[in-house]
């Protein structure tokens, strides 16, 4: 089964120095009908400008990962972390028991991120904080497993049985993922377009598939991100 979700029916917001796409349900964006995708709670497609960002707030009980799609984000939280990364990488955060933690953008130039809530296999967990600085080139072309469970053998790990992997594929090029049985992937073309499974996929659209072969076809230069998880 597959869904083809287009970004112009996502939720919205513009607060001036930050512009969202909710994927789920978020903030302003209600939709009883859509509250999740599997243990995939949150994937807000942010855009910050220069100098702003989220001040010091709190969370607890979430798995919460940062994909930075452009520009640079700086994380600081109250155990004591304070990183600054760029395009490609990304950042984990084990909410836990609780946890406070801001998220800026102190350079000059807009920043994009994808801010990504996994609903956790257990409740109560220690808080911890990850990051990993990947190499763009390792996503040209060829899927980079970036997050794994715990049991997995992904540079991230995350308590949750959830997969996420990234791709750069070059117009013209195409790929191919396979979907076991009982298993299900949330698809973001982050940049460019494509044609999957034929149907045509725009720049910020989402893909729900579930329990079928993925085909990729890029008409552009294209950036994904697929989160690979239990039915």
């Amino acid at each position: 089964m597959i869904r083809h979700l287009e970004n112009k029916n996502m939720g919205k917001s513009n607060l001036g120095w930050l512009k969202s796409s909710f994927h789920f349900s978020f903030a302003e964006y209600f939709n009883i009908d859509n509250m999740h995708f599997g243990p995939l709670r949150v994937l807000n497609d942010d855009l910050i400008e220069a100098g702003k960002g989220f001040d010091t707030h709190p969370h607890e009980n979430m798995e919460i990962v940062t994909y930075i799609v452009s520009g640079e984000l700086t994380h600081g939280d109250s155990m004591g972390n304070k990183r600054t990364l760029s395009r490609g990488n990304m950042q984990y955060m084990s909410a836990g028991t609780g946890v406070y933690h801001s998220e800026h953008n102190l350079s000059d130039e807009m920043l994009r991120l994808l801010q990504i809530w996994i609903i956790p296999d257990k409740q109560g967990l220690k808080p911890q904080y990850g990051d990993f600085e990947f190499n763009f080139d390792d996503r040209k072309n060829k899927f980079l497993h970036m997050v794994s469970s715990m049991e997995g053998k992904a540079a991230i790990k995350i308590n949750q049985d959830v997969n996420m992997y990234t791709l750069f594929l070059e117009e013209g090029k195409e790929i191919e993922f396979k979907v076991e049985a009982g298993r299900q992937v949330y698809l973001v073309q982050i940049e460019g377009n494509s044609i999957i499974n034929n149907i045509k996929v725009n720049e910020k659209d989402a893909m729900e598939i579930i329990e079928e072969d993925i085909s990729i076809k890029s008409k552009t230069d294209s950036h994904f991100i697929l989160i690979e998880m239990r039915k």
